[in-house]
């Protein structure tokens, strides 16, 4: 039974083992295809979808003189003609009749000192001119008197019935009467002296304008004591400071390695922080004869050519020197943007505008060369974001970023 049963086992020698098994290749191969395929895909999107690091620009406002600009330098607005108004008087000061922004005339009264010391030794003086002259008329009366008798004496001389001596002694009183006249003059013209000198004390105590200005300062307040000549405690010395706006131009520093570039009546133009939207026209004045040896600088005066209301003594100024002076029309504003953001793309020139982190293509139309800018005629408004030598690698729709520094 049991070797009957060991008969009947076979191996099936043309068998192929695992047949079975043969679909899980493909099936192998295709997950391997699909997994690559997934892989390439994912690493495309993150490149094709990563910003690309550029350097960007702004769309600005330049000015056409900028092309003949030779030099620029700084500096700030002075007034030619400006004063420190005192008086040469001591005293308190009484009464102020301006504030800082008063404008005032030639002579005009601007504050007064107290003066009744001053006042009563010019009545005095006043008095005493009176006094001298009352002398002259009585020394006036007294020469009258003199001059008859001496007629009288004369007469009586001519017909002997005085002597000699006599006559002589009322010769003698004439000449006493004159000279006390003559006396009596020099005491007058000695007490109008005095007088005048006591008008000239009065007046010192009255502070006038020296000429027609506007107050920048006040340094006082009526009750401060005004010692011009002194440097006491608890004193001040001007009242007021004042200055012509006429005569506003602008200090600036200029290297004195540019000298060559400057000469007198070049044309300027003027930039002033607290009005950066404005430019004026200006021309160089002349420069002062000396070098700065700390700085090695040589100080240029720019005057204005149009005074301005606005403008007010030490205010900033940015200076621009021409080798031409620029027409009015060319004088305005214009925009424009760095020539490194043009870019030819076809037959149109475009700038890559930055828009929500994407290059956005627009087209412009270009004027003049401004220096490293080129004018807009028609493009991107003023303060737009643009892309820096785009080059081929940026398109319209690319993500950008702003490149590190």
């Amino acid at each position: 039974m049991a070797d009957a049963d060991l008969s009947k086992l076979r191996i099936a020698r043309g068998a192929t083992p695992g047949r079975g098994r043969r679909w899980q290749r493909p099936v192998l191969f295709a997950l391997v295809v699909v997994v690559v395929a997934l892989l390439v895909l994912l690493v495309y999107r993150r490149v094709a979808g990563a910003a690309v690091e550029v350097q960007q620009a702004s769309v600005t406002l330049v000015y056409p003189y900028q092309a003949v600009t030779v030099l620029n330098a700084t500096g700030y607005v002075v007034a030619q003609r400006k004063a420190s108004v005192a008086s040469k008087a001591s005293g308190r000061l009484e009464w102020l009749g301006v504030q800082e922004g008063s404008r005032v005339k030639k002579n005009e009264v601007i504050a007064r000192l107290e003066r009744q010391d001053m006042s009563a030794a010019r009545d005095q003086a006043a008095a005493s001119v009176r006094v001298a002259r009352a002398g002259v008329e009585q020394a006036d009366a007294e020469l009258r008197e003199a001059q008859r008798a001496l007629e009288r004496s004369a007469d009586l001389l001519r017909q002997s019935f005085v002597s000699a001596s006599a006559h002589d002694v009322v010769v003698g009183r004439m000449d006493k009467a004159q000279a006390a006249r003559n006396g009596a003059l020099a005491n007058v013209r000695v007490a109008e002296a005095n007088l005048r000198a006591a008008d000239v004390a009065v007046e010192q105590t009255v502070i006038r304008a020296p000429f027609d200005a506007v107050v920048l300062t006040k340094n006082a307040n009526v009750g401060d004591t005004i010692t011009p000549f002194s440097s006491a405690l608890d004193t001040k010395g001007a009242v007021v400071t004042v200055a012509d706006m006429s005569t506003l131009e602008v200090e600036a520093d200029v290297s004195e390695s540019n000298l060559g570039a400057l000469k007198v009546g070049q044309p300027c133009e003027i930039e002033l922080d607290a009005l950066p939207n404005e430019r004026f026209r200006g021309y160089v004045n002349r420069t002062v004869p000396t070098v700065d040896r700390a700085k090695a600088t040589i100080t240029a005066k720019i005057r204005f050519r149009t005074l301005d209301p606005r403008i007010l003594p030490d205010m900033s100024a940015k200076v621009a020197f021409l080798s031409e002076d620029v027409p009015d029309d060319q004088r305005a504003a214009r925009p424009a943007v760095n020539a490194q953001a043009l870019a030819q793309r076809g037959s149109a020139q475009v700038v890559f505008v930055v828009r929500e982190g994407k290059a956005v293509a627009t087209p412009v139309k270009t004027g003049r060369r401004i220096g490293e800018a080129v004018e807009l005629l028609e493009g991107p408004p003023v303060g737009s974001k643009v892309v820096l030598a785009p080059g081929e690698r940026i398109s319209d729709g690319v993500s950008v970023k702003a490149a590190r520094e």
